[in-house]
């Protein structure tokens, strides 16, 4: 097998490796739902390529992103639900049909502001076409105001679309301090659960504090995803800094006790206190 731009060759790929007997162990024992998770990690690294601005890593990324999508394209083919090809046409028609002011000539040439405006009204048609081809017993039998919040969203975007859906009708706090205030009362109830030993009562009332979180970032105008974002950079350098000064000693980090590690992140966080005014100062002079 060599390699190709045609993606027919990736989709042979895709089909050795499920052949049953000569193929992949492992990939013959993944389903939809193992897969999902790596699917949307690669759509991660897809956005953070793009973050970092290397097109080279883009290009392979989007090559990781596209072999997701080859991969449950077949596996449903395996099931005579769909192939690759249906996904490809889905796809063209849906655009085909979301862009008339292009590809047809009956809405005309429309302005920039209003091609949303059609792309909306047309995809709620699609939405509701889709909901009328569905069995009756899968049609909800309540229009929830939340039912277009997408469900397939990472959990903190899917957090704040529900809570941005249910401020519209006044469901909210008006003030950041009242959801801090809901955040301390998180943290107590998962103090009980750990009083408690209640494992189950802790996974729960983590999700609570979570969502809270995600409430508090809504009202401060911060995005959540962004904020863990900067966050696990900033984890990542101030544990590189201890990485680093231990080395200098010519120790390990197994060779270091928990309080000499969070002394060196003390260190570490002193550091880059005492060089953010400088970078301020460089920043407004120029």
């Amino acid at each position: 097998m060599t390699p190709s731009r045609d993606i027919s060759r990736l989709i042979e790929i895709m089909a050795a490796l499920r052949t049953p007997v000569t193929g992949c162990p492992w990939d013959l024992e993944q389903n939809f739902a193992t897969i999902a998770p790596y699917t949307i990690e690669e759509a991660y690294e897809v956005v953070e390529a793009i973050s970092r601005g290397d097109l080279d890593d883009l290009c392979e990324e989007l090559g990781d992103l596209l072999l997701q999508v080859v991969f449950h394209a077949h596996m449903a083919s395996e099931q005579n639900a769909f192939a690759f090809g249906d996904v490809v046409e889905a796809i063209t028609r849906k655009m085909i049909r979301r862009h008339p002011h292009v590809f047809a000539d009956k809405e005309g040439n429309l302005a920039s502001s209003h091609v949303k405006e059609v792309w909306d009204r047309i995809k709620a048609e699609e939405k509701a076409e889709r909901a009328a081809r569905r069995p009756p017993q899968e049609v909800p039998s309540h229009k929830s105001l939340l039912s277009g919040v997408k469900p397939g969203q990472p959990a903190l975007t899917r957090a704040m679309e529900l809570q941005r859906k249910a401020s519209t009708v006044g469901f909210d706090w008006n003030d950041p301090r009242a959801v801090l205030a809901k955040i301390r009362e998180e943290a107590d109830e998962i103090e009980a659960a750990l009083d408690r030993d209640d494992s189950e009562g802790l996974a729960e009332e983590t999700g609570d504090l979570m969502f809270a979180l995600v409430n508090l970032a809504r009202h401060v105008d911060a995005d959540p995803e962004a904020a863990l974002r900067a966050t696990n950079a900033k984890f990542e350098r101030r544990f590189g800094f201890i990485e680093r000064a231990l080395e200098a000693q010519g120790r390990t980090l197994e060779q270091a006790s928990l309080a000499e590690m969070d002394a060196l992140w003390n260190a570490a966080k002193s550091e880059e206190k005492s060089a953010a005014p400088a970078e301020r100062s460089n920043q407004a002079s120029g």
